[in-house]
């Protein structure tokens, strides 16, 4: 293998081994294929071993597809080469130093759904209600905070109001919180490896021999503590490349820094600067589109994007009238697509700005029988009955994470309820034990003699499997554990509906472990559970799946479809009201538009509406938004369409805002019967095999002629019958 199907500026890129390279990647230019072929070309060429080579990005997705690309480049099994993302590479970095900081190897990592649950309790011990302080709110303080490698005391320095100084207080009584359970948080995760660095010169040594050659991918989105972690392992040997796209840095909202990559020739003076233009994803049309809005941004660096793929079509643009219109807009574009240009559903990708905007689009694809994925919906691992038998995998492994101990103490019910759990945390503190220690003694609580009894059989459970965790393997454990907890049985004869759905997430989620087992043999249930803390939302995305993708314009960052729409631009919504007066929040929705035009291959279309329901039920009226003004009217095609929605004016008086009542209004449609042939306008011809109701309520099964079954809304599916 070659790198002859590099380009010139690509090959170059490749070819420059010798001190610190910036790479600026304009979307679609083919980052991915560089880097891959770097390490590649470095271990080809024997410059350095694979184990002299670290390599992070973002997401587990992104990292598992270069490990495969630079296998199959080298065309071989295995490498000891460090692949990983910033969280994963730091957290096994911390399991093996763990001693230096005072932490145990078995750390638990808590999510965001964890960290809640912690500062619940953190801000009920401060007595600060959730009207003063909301959890997440809190949360989301300590987390900008950290991202800023703001301490508590430096803090406590600048607080000025009652509201700062509560939340240093809080941000105290969290670290505090956070050691006694013998956990950390994601921020913590990228700020204790700068603390094993400066605390202890002779780790940071090792680190700096152990990885000679560093290469960084999307590294306009790295905050303050990545960057310094960057900085301190290269700062001797310079061997570094960092590769990224300042017009794609969208993170700033969680400290994400685009300075780091435009002033990397600052951090590195010595640089070499390749910038890659050449585009393979997009069409040209596309490409100028997204570049006229972001060219307003004052602080980028100057690229000019040039399509592999030609001119292309133009952009479509919709004005509807409401959100439902919208959905329809998309819907009928997505027809005509699919019958003109033969795609599949796969091909499409429906992308807006907040998650709010997809319960719409959802309704209208439901009611058309159309496949659907939601990016960032309720994940596997985040399903409650799923992270109930999680919770018992990580206290096994660390009998000091009190936040599973409360989640499954009575789980399944063992009579004991939060009162209890109140003494117990009271006994540990006069005994100054930890808390899981306070059940093997529960007599000494004044509770009654059964909840006694359930809570040592409880820590008797808990205490054989923790014994049981290096000499079972990870599988052969948590099967047992599980079955001997009982929670197969209780949703095994749950006679709720939804306890059958329960039990197999349960089973699944065991199977999984299976799967993890067979892959890595020597694992243990502690790498199991590292793997699930790290996953994202687009690790869980199969886009093997026949499906319109539907997400939020920040998880589609990486990903690209032959058609793009992106729904909801109307001002103050794209860009959102509250970064209209703030220099840096707008051109930061500028990036995060022209990431949205860049995911598309051959088509955008972009919908706007004049009237739109938000928060409260109101309907506001809308205007374009100025994105949509940016882009030059050459490169815009204005698409009529109107769908069978009437509307009907209420109130109006002065005193009273107007509303607009939306009602769908049906045109034409058969009373079907069994065995009548149909056409639908995307799934095409089929047969009715079961119905329901008679008129505009009818509801109908049919199969198409690909094997396709769907249940159909008569009202809404636009059937017609055919011979």
């Amino acid at each position: 293998m070659s790198l002859k199907k590099l380009n010139k500026t690509q090959r170059a890129a490749v070819e420059a081994t010798d001190g610190p390279i910036l790479i600026f990647a304009g979307a679609g230019s083919g980052k991915t294929r560089v880097l891959t072929h770097k390490m590649f070309y470095l271990i080809r060429e024997e410059l350095y071993k694979p184990e002299e080579i670290l390599s992070v990005t973002f997401t587990n997705k992104a990292a598992k597809e270069m490990k495969e690309r630079v296998l199959d480049l080298l065309k071989v099994d295995n490498l000891p080469i460090t692949i990983g993302t910033f969280h994963s590479v730091c957290a096994r970095m911390l399991r093996i130093e763990a001693k230096h900081l005072g932490i145990s190897p078995q750390f638990a990592i808590y999510d965001a759904q964890d960290q809640l649950d912690l500062l619940k309790v953190v801000l009920k011990n401060l007595n600060v209600t959730k009207d003063y302080l909301a959890p997440n709110h809190a949360r989301s303080q300590i987390s900008y905070l950290k991202n800023k490698m703001i301490t508590p005391d430096a803090q406590s320095r600048k607080a000025r109001t009652i509201l700062e100084k509560t939340v240093v207080d809080v941000y105290t009584a969290y670290q505090k919180a956070l050691k006694d359970n013998d956990a950390l948080d994601f921020d913590d995760l990228l700020l204790y490896p700068l603390e094993l660095f400066d605390k202890h010169p002779k780790v940071l040594a090792k680190y700096q021999r152990k990885w000679k050659y560093i290469l960084v991918d999307e590294y306009q989105d790295t905050n303050r503590p990545q960057f310094q972690f960057l900085m301190k392992l290269s700062e001797k040997h310079q061997q570094i490349c960092v590769v990224g796209d300042d017009d794609q840095s969208i993170y700033g909202w969680r400290g994400a820094d685009v300075s780091n990559i435009l002033d990397f020739g600052k951090s590195f003076p010595s640089c070499r600067i390749f910038t890659l233009e050449k585009n393979y994803r997009s069409t040209q049309q596309i490409l100028d589109a997204a570049t006229s809005v972001v060219v307003h941004n004052d602080r980028r660096a100057k690229k000019n994007l040039v399509s592999e793929n030609g001119s292309g079509e133009l952009i479509g643009l919709f004005e509807t009238r409401d959100e439902l219109e919208e959905a329809d807009a998309i819907i009928s574009a997505l027809e005509k697509e699919i019958k003109l240009n033969k795609r599949t559903f796969s091909d499409f990708s429906v992308l807006y700005r907040t998650n709010a905007q997809s319960r719409p689009l959802e309704d209208s694809f439901r009611r058309m029988g159309i496949p659907y994925n939601i990016v960032g919906s309720i994940r596997f691992y985040n399903r409650k009955e799923v992270k109930d038998v999680l919770a018992y995998f990580r206290l096994i492994v660390n009998l000091k994470d009190t936040i599973s101990l409360r989640r499954i103490v009575n789980f399944p019910p063992r009579g004991i309820g939060m009162k209890t759990m109140d003494k117990c945390v009271v006994q540990a503190e006069v005994d100054k034990i930890e808390l899981f220690e306070v059940l093997k003694s529960a007599e000494k609580l004044a509770i009654r003699g059964k909840q006694s009894d359930s809570l040592k059989s409880f820590y008797e459970l808990i205490k054989k499997y923790h014994d049981l965790r290096n000499k079972l393997s990870a599988n052969e454990l948590t099967r047992s554990l599980i079955e001997e907890a009982g929670v197969l049985k209780l949703y095994k004869e749950s006679t709720d509906p939804s306890d059958r759905e329960r039990f197999e997430n349960v089973n699944e989620l065991l199977n999984s472990i299976d799967e993890f087992c067979l892959k890595n043999p020597e694992s243990t249930i502690s790498d199991f559970l590292e793997e699930v803390s790290l996953l994202s939302d687009i690790d869980h995305w199969n886009d093997s799946d026949n499906r319109v993708t539907l997400m939020t314009v920040h998880s589609s960052k990486g990903l690209e479809f032959p058609v793009v729409f992106v729904a909801g631009l109307d001002d103050g919504l794209f860009p959102l009201y509250n970064v209209l007066e703030s220099k840096e929040g707008l051109e930061e929705e500028r990036r995060l538009f022209y990431v949205a035009l860049t995911r598309a291959q051959e088509r955008v279309f972009l919908l706007y509406a004049t009237n739109r329901r938000r928060m409260g039920g109101e309907n506001i009226l809308g205007m374009p938004s100025r994105f949509i003004g940016e882009i030059p009217n050459d490169y815009l095609d204005r698409i009529e369409f109107q769908s069978a929605l009437t509307r009907r004016v209420v109130g109006g008086s002065l005193q009273k805002r107007t509303k607009v009542m939306v009602t769908r209004t049906v045109t034409t449609f058969d009373d079907f019967k069994v065995g009548d042939m149909v056409e639908h306008s995307i799934f095409g011809a089929g047969k009715i095999m079961v119905l329901s109701g008679t008129g505009e309520n009818q509801r109908v099964g049919v199969v198409f002629k690909d094997g396709t079954k769907k249940k159909l809304i008569v009202k809404y599916a636009n059937l017609s019958k055919i011979s």
